[in-house]
Parts: C-alpha cells; structure tokens; sequence
C-alpha cells in the first residue's frame, strides 16, 4: 500500500498541514510509516501533481506561514477506488523470528533470556497500544459506524500482541516442561527389536517411577520410538507403586490403558507381589493391557503375544 491512499484517508477528514499529517501517522498505530518529512511531503507534491490535491497558504500573525492541503472531489473518488481493491493479505515480517531460528545455538539460560526480553518489550507495546486506544488520538470520529470501525482496528492491532505474547509464553513453559521431563527422565532404557514386535525395555531409573506424568513420559518415549509395548523392571518403581492405598498403580496403569501402551512389569522378588497388589496383578493379566510377570522371558512372551 502507498502512503498516498493513508495521507487521502486523512485529509478526506479533514484538511491538514504536512506537520499535521506527520504528528498524525506519529500518534497512530495503524499508519505505520514512520512518518518522516521526506515521505509526507514528497506524496504531497504527486497527490498534487495529480490533482487529487490542492493547497492554500494560511497566514498567522505569531507563527510562520503554512500550506493547508484539501482533497479534491478526484482524490476521493480515487480514494474510494483504492478502499474497494482486493484486500491484501497481512504482511508477517518479524525479525524475532528469524533469532528463534538459530537460538538452539543457545544454552537454557541464554534462551530464557532472549525470550523473557521479547516479552517485556510486547507487554511494554501492549500498555502502550491501550492508552492510545483509550485516548483515541487522531481519530476521526464523524459516525457512530465509523467509531465503530476505527475501535475495531485498534482491537485488531491488540489482539496481535495478545496472540503475540501467549505464543511466547507458551513457549517458554513447553521448554521448561521439556526440561523438567529430561531431569525426570534419567533412565537406562533401550528399544529392542525383536523378530516380532519392537518394544522399550526401562531397565532402571534414577529417581523411582512414581507419578502419573512419569507414565506419561513413558508413553511419550514409546511413541518417540513408534512402538506400542513397553517392558519394565520393577527395580524402576517407587516402593509406592506396589501398595495400592496409594493409588498410585492404579492411576499409571490408567495411563497406559488410555494411551493404548500395553505393559508388562518385571517383579521377581515374591514379597513384593502379595496381598491386594497380587489381586490386581491377576485382574491386569487377564486384560491384556498390563501384566505383572517374575521373569524377564515371561514378560516378553506376554508382550508380544
């Protein structure tokens, strides 16, 4: 879009002066030019040579003279012809972006620094947009339909620093997720492939299974890897895992029946699989989604069955 059809709009407001013109496209958020006197006057001259213009010298007693530009009944036939073009499609140029394609050069500190100094400065432009929004400045104001349609680009401009700052921040807590599942999971764990079925094998971990986001994090390695079966040594699972007062079997079996992960635990030691925790290990074996077996052969029999 030219600056011309923005200096029409304006000056279909009302007439103005090139100084004018420049205060105006400074105090707007939807003029986007920066406004300078180069351009300003340099459209001028051509808005003029085509007659879509015309200027008259005002003279003032304390200040210099100055030159009040109309438009003409032409330039507002041309402006409206504009008005009726196709509309074009935004134009996304942002240079953050461009940063956030090779900030994986970056440590987490460095990262989390880059993206917490672009959300200061959206929050900054964010407080800044609403009180120009309030203060309506330079806003013309004929119509109620026309308020109407200048509040509503204003909401337009907010909303894209809204979107803006939502996105980073979801950014940020997916990374600081990210981060928190790779402390969580430290474990030694390897994909088996197998003449019939590949499957994960979690031989141990650093910190004792015991949550349902460690079952999560399970499913999502399974499915990292494009499997669907999932071998574990009991040596893995919090000691919390085996009484079901807890509920916390309960809950990470959930897990992996929802997820249609199906399971198969590793307890060869007798005294852990007893009482109610034996009762559900027969109820679970007979679902085939998750089962409870002393050997390593037996659980992989079952597995991939």
């Amino acid at each position: 879009m030219s600056i011309k059809y923005a200096i029409l709009g304006l000056l279909s407001w009302k007439p103005a002066s090139g100084y004018e013109l420049k205060k105006i496209f400074e105090d707007s958020s939807a003029m986007y030019w920066s406004g300078n006197n180069n351009q300003i006057y340099k459209s001028l001259v051509q808005l003029l040579d085509d007659g879509l213009v015309t200027n008259e010298i005002k003279h003032q007693e304390s200040s210099p003279s100055k030159k009040i530009y109309s438009i003409t009944d032409e330039g507002m036939l041309r402006l409206k012809e504009w008005v009726l073009e196709e509309p074009e499609l935004p134009e996304l140029k942002n240079t953050f972006l461009i940063q956030l394609a090779w900030a994986d050069q970056l440590d987490d500190e460095e990262l989390d620094d880059l993206l917490d100094r672009y959300e200061d400065r959206i929050n900054m432009q964010l407080v800044y947009q609403q009180e120009k929004m309030n203060r309506g400045l330079q806003e013309p104001n004929r119509n109620e339909r026309e308020a109407f349609l200048w509040n509503k680009i204003s909401e337009n401009l907010l909303s894209n620093y809204l979107n803006e700052l939502k996105w980073v921040q979801g950014i940020r807590k997916e990374l600081k997720a990210r981060k928190q599942m790779k402390e969580r999971m430290t474990m030694n764990y390897k994909l088996v492939e197998n003449e019939t079925k590949p499957y994960i094998e979690l031989i141990a971990s650093d910190t004792p299974l015991s949550t349902e986001q460690d079952a999560v994090d399970l499913i999502a390695l399974c499915k990292e890897n494009d499997v669907e079966l999932l071998l574990v040594h009991g040596e893995a699972l919090a000691g919390e895992f085996f009484s079901l007062r807890t509920g916390v079997a309960g809950r990470m079996i959930q897990k992996f029946t929802n997820y249609h992960v199906k399971t198969a635990v590793i307890i060869p030691h007798p005294s852990l699989n007893r009482g109610r925790f034996k009762e559900m290990v027969g109820e679970s074996n007979r679902s085939n989604h998750f089962g409870v077996f002393e050997t390593r052969a037996d659980a992989e029999s079952w597995l991939i069955q």
